[in-house]
């Protein structure tokens, strides 16, 4: 029996959980190449996760080991639909997935979005985290109040990155750009808006607790929004010990001497973004007041009461959620923002696959995305188990390396990554940081190819 060729295009969690599955095949064999369109890989654990959270990228270690194993290449700049079609891709290999995620914003779709002031939470932690779509983002930090609309771990990222001290920042990954950028900011103050309540929020109970760890930060919340400790013994012990933090601040009160604050603010919807005339920047947010009801099916929905409430602000982040977004040549459900699949095959195609946010929208946490891609691989391997690939022809691995050197001019293997990464470790080590992102296409390629 033949080694068998899978291609996965995307380099994120989800991605690499599905190589390791692939890798550990014996019957059949398989040989892995990953593609991704940045010259470094990881997706949201370089990108999205928050970089005061060196624990949660600690995962990447799992990846390193999986690319050092025999068998997995990584090509990095090659963007699928531009340098390379996926009609390319399956003329060369037995199967491919995609782990593409996702990778733009859910919409809010109320008036004056688009005012200048109103940032998306993708773009803003994307230029954060040195992402090389967002550094040029250059986000306005001079107003001293900011609104975060949402209520999952992605707007408390964004609250808390606005509201960490210097020294803080200065221990992280932060991108140098950025860090600058919040060194010098204005805001001292960042309100947490959600639709529903406590209750229904999706913070984790980590990302609320170390809120009290950072220095000059009170945390505010209105009593009147906290549901009563007599319902606590009903609630999963997740979000029990949620409330009981939320009621915690509630009953002490705010700090009136703390340097920064943050408060939460249930049962709040955006109705409008406020400014003067049609394109004037933010000065602020209506929000709708709303109660919660309980539907016959048993879902608790948030109803417009009605009283409007405005907060003024300098600045708005969008954190409603993540959208996928169409890759050319593969199906693609514009409502869900996924591929369409039957455990993780590709609806109406043969030899492709989907893991990862694509394919179960952006749900869960990273170690989701192994039980995830382990269902995938699963069915993929039972297909190449049939035999019908056999006796097919494949491109072999030195045949797909002088095809993609042909095809993209800046090309990224392996080693160059791993070039681009000994250099990031180094230059963070002085300052007791995890690294130093290098954030631009041409520096990338300085230190794959030095002169």
């Amino acid at each position: 029996m033949r080694t068998h060729a899978v291609a996965i295009v995307g380099s994120g969690p989800s991605g690499f959980y599905a190589a390791g599955a692939l890798l550990d095949s014996e019957d059949p064999p398989v040989r892995v190449d990953m593609y991704d369109r940045l010259a470094t890989p990881w997706g949201l654990v370089r990108a999205g996760v928050a970089p005061d959270h060196p624990k949660i990228k600690s995962v990447s270690n799992q990846y390193e080991k999986i690319a050092a194993r025999p068998g997995f290449r990584f090509f990095g700049h090659v963007h699928i639909g531009e340098d390379v079609t996926v009609d390319e891709l399956l003329d060369r290999y037995d199967a491919v997935i995609y782990a593409v995620g996702s990778q733009t914003e859910r919409r809010l779709g109320i008036e004056g979005e688009d005012r200048p002031g109103s940032l998306a939470s993708v773009d803003f932690v994307g230029w954060y985290n040195g992402h090389p779509d967002y550094v040029d983002l250059d986000p306005d930090l001079s107003a001293d109040r900011a609104v975060v609309i949402g209520a999952g771990n992605v707007a408390l990222d964004v609250a808390r990155m606005l509201l960490l001290g210097e020294a803080d920042l200065r221990a992280t990954d932060t991108a140098d750009h950025a860090i600058e950028g919040f060194v010098g900011s204005a805001v001292r103050e960042v309100v947490v808006c959600g639709r529903r309540g406590p209750v229904e929020a999706a913070f984790t109970t980590t990302e609320l607790r170390e809120l009290d760890d950072i220095e000059g930060l009170t945390t505010v919340v209105d009593p009147a929004q906290i549901p009563s400790a007599d319902g606590d013994a009903e609630l999963a012990k997740g979000t029990r010990r949620n409330v009981e933090i939320l009621r915690g601040w509630a009953e002490r009160g705010p700090d009136p001497d703390a340097a920064r604050r943050m408060e939460f603010r249930f049962l709040r919807s955006p109705l409008r973004l406020l400014g003067d005339g049609e394109d004037g920047p933010v000065t602020g947010v209506e929000l709708a007041v709303n109660r919660l009801e309980t539907s016959d099916d048993g879902r608790v929905r948030p109803v417009d009461t009605g009283e409007r409430e405005t907060v003024e602000c300098g600045l708005v982040f969008r954190a409603v959620g993540y959208k996928g977004m169409a890759l050319p040549g593969v199906p693609f459900d514009e409502g869900s923002g996924t591929i369409p699949h039957t455990e993780g095959r590709i609806e109406g195609r043969e030899r492709e696959y989907v893991v990862g946010w694509i394919k179960r929208g952006p749900t869960g946490i990273i170690g989701t995305n192994r039980k995830d891609a382990n269902e995938t691989v699963r069915g993929l391997l039972a297909d190449l188990a049939t035999g019908a690939r056999d006796g097919a022809s494949v491109a072999s691995a030195e045949e797909v390396e002088e095809w993609l050197s042909g095809r993209c001019s800046d090309l990224v293997d392996l080693d160059g990554w791993e070039a681009i990464d000994a250099h990031e470790r180094a230059a963070g080590e002085p300052g007791g940081r995890p690294r130093v992102k290098v954030v631009d296409r041409a520096a990338f390629m300085d230190l794959v190819r030095p002169t």
